[in-house]
């Protein structure tokens, strides 16, 4: 029913229509709807104001784990939270992102609990569909913006100073932020190229030495012939043995060639054999065969004698030359040893080294990288200097507005400035950014997070969210007892500010301030009632001037009939 006037009012805004709670704290069962503009929640402490906030910040991802089964009211198995909003173009741009569809321009958000077998579990669904909680809170922005007492840990956290003051900036800082991160992801890319082909050298030097040490060890070595070790093997043997082997031979010379009267030699024998042939050839040419076999076995014989001859040439008993070749044959067993690798392996071994230990030109590449690095990171540093004089001027820009905003809320003395301080680069820019605060003259500026009040706080963050209303087109928002605390003419400032900031968009207050709760377009009463020992919290738009004129009598306390007239002319000022 709201959808064409509120979307017609606030296109560019996502708007909270209705809020369904069922089973959550003290609430039984309540449906609320919403309409655009300036809406107060007032009633008194304890009545459950605050189950409202606490019921939106669940549904949208807060609560989590077991403190999300505190919400459940005493009792119950099953409990939800059920909102419904009109999407803003930012809204739609998310859905569309993860594949979702909507229908009429509207989100419903919901969240359950069940509970069985000692466990409560919780679901998400946007229209209908399980999303997870991840996905919630990435959408969370987009819809409600929170703000409550005691938030310091939003100034706390790294960078939202500086998203603060680039959210000032608006479409003038974006094609700045873009530069600076897009130059800052190509000098980051080449810097790790850099990085690995630094590593990469590194890394061939030290194999490159490790080989280098092992082809000179191996070419000290002079291997060359993979049969080396056994032919030292076998002169070693020779040299060992070589008492033994002359005997031998002696004997098979004493046997085969030389002889003595008593025992002819072989050769003599064959000779004599071979001298009795001939003359049987003379009677009988057929044994020329026989005759010319023995020729050649003759001739066989003295060859062998010959190699036994030469074989007896060679044999040295010369001590000198064993413990040469033990040596050498020592070192070709420890370089064998050293490597598990026989010696046609490490002659192949050596071989490969000597073709490839050469040092790639990694050199060049480095220079050649470091130049591209250099150029980089020059673009880098230009983007980001353009972005730092942008926010030099945004800052005095803020703090001007600031200012202006805060003193009618009973700070005049304050001072605040932004201090920007440089940083290592990253792709938000090379600025530190720290909002500095004195709330009067005669205190030095500090940092806002260390010395400023509660309410001094929550009195900065409305006038903050209401600068920062200019430029940020997203979500609704809603304070939780902003003016907590305050003197009558800061709440009409502050008063004034929400129903400003409600111009453009949906703004939500809880507040115990009749002029704030006066200021509001829509007002709901929160009440708390015992019936049969059963506490519950009931919420009911005040419609009729009457009744909002009573609750903000209540509100500003005192005798009854004089807050009557009081709250009275409070709505007639608004209405005027």
């Amino acid at each position: 029913m709201y959808g064409p006037l509120l979307s017609g009012l606030f296109p560019d805004i996502a708007l909270l229509t209705s809020l369904r709670l069922s089973n959550i704290a003290l609430i039984e069962s309540l449906e609320l709807s919403f309409d655009a503009g300036f809406t107060v929640l007032t009633g008194e402490t304890g009545a459950g104001k605050s189950i409202l906030l606490d019921a939106l910040d669940a549904l949208l991802g807060g609560a989590h784990g077991t403190s999300g089964c505190k919400l459940l009211r005493n009792g119950a198995k099953r409990a939800q939270i059920e909102a419904s909003f009109l999407i803003s173009p930012a809204v739609d741009f998310w859905l569309k992102s993860h594949s979702l569809e909507t229908e009429d321009n509207e989100l419903v958000i919901s969240r359950e609990w069940r509970g069985g077998d000692g466990r409560i579990i919780s679901r998400y669904r946007l229209n209908g569909i399980v999303v997870n909680r991840e996905q919630i809170l990435s959408l969370r922005p987009f819809l409600i913006d929170f703000t409550v007492q005691g938030q310091t840990h939003k100034f706390a956290k790294l960078g939202q100073q500086l998203s603060w003051l680039d959210q000032f900036g608006g479409d003038s800082l974006k094609t700045l932020r873009s530069n600076v991160r897009k130059d800052w992801k190509n000098w980051h890319k080449s810097l790790l190229r850099l990085d690995e082909a630094k590593a990469d050298f590194a890394n061939s030097k030290m194999k490159y030495d490790e080989d280098l040490i092992i082809l000179e060890e191996l070419e000290h070595a002079q291997i060359d012939d993979p049969h080396e070790d056994q032919k030292l093997q076998e002169e070693q043997d020779r040299l060992v043995n070589g008492v033994r082997l002359q005997q031998g031979l002696r004997f098979l010379f004493a046997h085969l060639k030389e002889g003595s009267e008593d025992f002819p030699s072989v050769l003599d024998q064959l000779l004599m054999c071979i001298h009795e042939l001939d003359t049987i050839l003379r009677l009988d040419s057929s044994l020329q065969i026989q005759k010319d076999k023995s020729l050649d076995l003759e001739a066989g014989l003295q060859d062998l004698i010959n190699s036994f001859e030469v074989y007896a040439s060679l044999l040295d008993s010369n001590p000198q030359r064993l413990e040469e070749l033990q040596q050498r044959l020592q070192t070709l067993k420890r370089l064998q040893r050293k490597y598990d690798l026989d010696l046609s392996e490490l002659i192949t071994l050596k071989d490969k080294l000597r073709d490839s230990l050469r040092l790639s030109d990694f050199e060049g590449t480095i220079t050649s990288l470091k130049l591209e690095e250099d150029n980089l990171r020059k673009l880098r540093d230009t983007s980001n200097n353009l972005l730092t004089a942008k926010r030099s001027t945004l800052a005095c820009q803020l703090e001007e507005m600031m200012v202006n905003k805060l003193r009618p809320m009973g700070m005049q003395n304050i001072r605040f400035e932004i201090d920007i301080q440089a940083k290592e680069p990253n792709e938000n820019g090379c600025d530190s950014i720290q909002f500095l605060f004195s709330a009067n003259p005669d205190n030095p500026l500090l940092p806002l997070v260390d010395v400023a009040s509660g309410g001094e706080m929550s009195r900065f963050l409305l006038a903050l969210k209401t600068v920062l209303s200019t430029v940020d087109d997203s979500s609704t928002m809603i304070f939780d007892e902003i003016d907590a605390g305050v003197s009558g003419r800061v709440s009409c400032a502050i008063a004034e500010l929400l129903k400003a900031l409600a111009s453009d968009r949906q703004v939500f207050c809880i507040t115990h301030q009749p002029l704030v709760a006066a200021a509001a377009h829509q007002h709901f009463r929160v009440s708390k009632s015992h019936d049969l020992g059963v506490t519950r919290s009931d919420v009911c738009k005040l419609v009729e001037i009457q009744d909002r004129q009573r609750e903000i009598a209540e509100l500003a306390g005192g005798d009854f009939a004089e807050a009557s007239l009081y709250a009275a002319s409070l709505l007639d000022q608004q209405a005027a």
